[in-house]
């Protein structure tokens, strides 16, 4: 019998996880009538007692009902407790669908969660490029329309950091061209709009392979998509003061390095800088310190440069030396 399950959705992008949220709807209702098994609660207007009742209340015309919380990221830990209660001893005919959309979901709820035997639903797209190319591929295996490679490169580079968006792109083909259809390259291409933003390590792989023109060309979608000249000279900063701080540390491995940064979690991060303080040298990185403090003066109005400019100008510098 359907019923008697608990997801919990989140996540910092209110368009992924929204569209998760639509995505277990459809599950848990299936074939049934939404309007005998569906009660939706959304808005600044519902409170979290009505939620409980209607969790509570047995199926009339139905096997279950499907019961959705959106937005309860804006109740405070103490509002929870009714619904933390319930947890406690769900609704066996009941599916709760809970939609926490900003900041870190409270223990006490995501612990009730568990101890209810549902399950938590992170809607982000994951870090790091191999994890964010995988989840891209899936999903466009999913889709309603088939890319062909030319097509999947393309959307994936024009998207960029802004995953988000390709829900919306490939209903859009569907509508266009119908369920099912086969697009290349050419096809896709008109329907994919401004290009998406990409994400800080594009720009810091692209210094490190030395390839100025890689660079500046990711440097002109971070402006097209907002960044701001400062945000983007402090990731760079932040990129080699690493390097400056492993070298001459002694670090032989990953491990090391990471202690020696203070970093937790994924070591990556470490043997990225480990792999730029080799290419750079001691020299090299002593120079990269002196263009980022000369950029620091320029910025501040020394060179009476724009911004954006002196920034450009930092970082071409930067890739012309790791060459």
């Amino acid at each position: 019998m359907p019923g008697g399950t608990v997801r919990l959705i989140s996540g910092a992008d209110e368009i992924l996880t929204a569209e998760a949220v639509l995505a277990a709807v459809a599950e848990l209702v299936g074939d049934a009538d939404r309007a005998e098994v569906l009660d939706e609660f959304s808005g600044d207007e519902y409170v979290l007692a009505d939620l409980v009742i209607s969790a509570s209340t047995p199926p009339m015309l139905a096997t279950h009902r499907v019961v959705v919380a959106r937005g309860l990221s804006r109740f405070g830990a103490a509002d929870l407790a009714p619904l933390i209660a319930w947890l406690d001893d769900p609704c066996p005919t009941t599916d709760l669908v809970v939609e926490w959309d900003s900041g870190r979901v409270p223990r006490p709820l995501a612990e009730a969660v568990e101890a209810s035997g549902g399950h938590r639903v992170a809607s982000d797209v994951p870090g790091g490029a191999r994890n964010r190319r995988t989840w891209l591929e899936e999903r466009l295996a999913q889709a309603p329309v088939q890319l062909d490679a030319r097509a999947r490169a393309s959307v994936a580079e024009h998207l960029g950091a802004e995953l988000s968006r390709l829900g919306s792109l490939l209903d859009t083909l569907a509508a266009v061209f119908g369920e099912g259809a086969r697009l290349d390259a050419d096809d896709v291409l008109p329907y994919l709009g401004a290009e998406g933003d990409v994400p800080p390590w594009e720009l810091t792989d692209a210094i490190d392979r030395g390839n100025v023109n890689t660079t500046l060309a990711v440097l002109q979608r971070m402006w097209g998509a907002g960044r701001h000249p400062l945000a983007v000279t402090a990731t760079v900063a932040n990129h080699i003061t690493r390097m400056a701080r492993l070298d001459g540390a002694g670090a032989t491995n990953e491990k090391e390095a990471a202690a020696v940064l203070g970093l937790r979690g994924s070591t990556f991060p470490a043997r990225k800088a480990m792999d730029g303080c080799r290419r750079r040298g001691s020299d090299g990185i002593a120079r990269a310190v002196e263009l980022l403090a000369e950029a620091d003066m320029d910025m501040r109005g020394r060179s009476g440069l724009d911004a954006r400019c002196v920034a450009e100008i930092l970082c071409a510098r930067l890739a012309a030396g790791a060459r």
